[in-house]
């Protein structure tokens, strides 16, 4: 399976901003775009003007690795946004916020979506009672999130919990800390979606 495997630090600084792929040392002084803000590779520093079609592409490069999902499923959810009423890119946005592994960072029971997808994975969490392994289930109001009890002393999802408290519990989730369950309590609008993302952009690529 293609998967990204080089330092993700140079994703954040190919983009030019924080995407917050590492945890907590995105929010520290070792954050690659505090040391190094610009392109990385030999021409890294060069100054280019970016036509419309690489700036409508990076935005959707720059949505992909946010959610760390790849293209062929990236463009899998695009044409289900556009089957949907309402606004496709909002639409789109919607749908990878709620993908299983995206909810459990925002619960802050991982330091990062791909620590999620690896808890995921190893099974430490039930949705609705159950065992779910699969970090793309997508998940809907009413529906429960929990650390499994035999996963509950981990380290990683200690730390993750501790880390959390420096960002704000979005809206739409209900967090019950001292069980390490959260709950879904409606489908998110996109301006309780805080990520840095013009998705119009990524709509005009893919009408192309």
């Amino acid at each position: 399976m293609a998967r990204y495997r080089d330092p993700v630090c140079k994703l954040c600084r190919r983009e030019g901003m924080k995407l917050f792929l590492k945890g907590d040392r995105c929010f520290s002084v070792k954050c690659a775009i505090e040391k190094r803000n610009y392109a990385p590779g030999q021409h890294g520093q060069r100054r280019t003007k970016l036509s419309d079609y690489c700036t409508q592409l990076r935005e959707k490069q720059k949505t992909r690795r946010i959610y760390g999902v790849l293209e062929r499923q990236f463009r899998k959810y695009f044409r289900l946004a556009e089957q949907q009423k309402g606004m496709s890119g909002q639409n789109l946005i919607r749908i990878l916020e709620q993908r299983l592994d995206s909810v459990v960072h925002r619960l802050g029971f991982a330091a990062s979506r791909a620590q999620s997808r690896m808890l995921i994975s190893h099974g430490h969490f039930l949705v609705n009672g159950r065992k779910t392994d699969i970090p793309s289930y997508r998940l809907r109001p009413g529906e429960t999130i929990e650390v499994r009890p035999k996963s509950r002393e981990m380290v990683a999802i200690k730390a993750a919990l501790e880390g959390a408290k420096k960002r704000p519990l979005p809206s739409w989730l209900e967090l019950d800390a001292d069980n390490l369950k959260g709950t879904v309590r409606s489908t998110p609008t996109r301006e309780e979606i805080a990520i840095p993302v013009e998705e119009q952009l990524i709509v005009a690529l893919y009408s192309k």
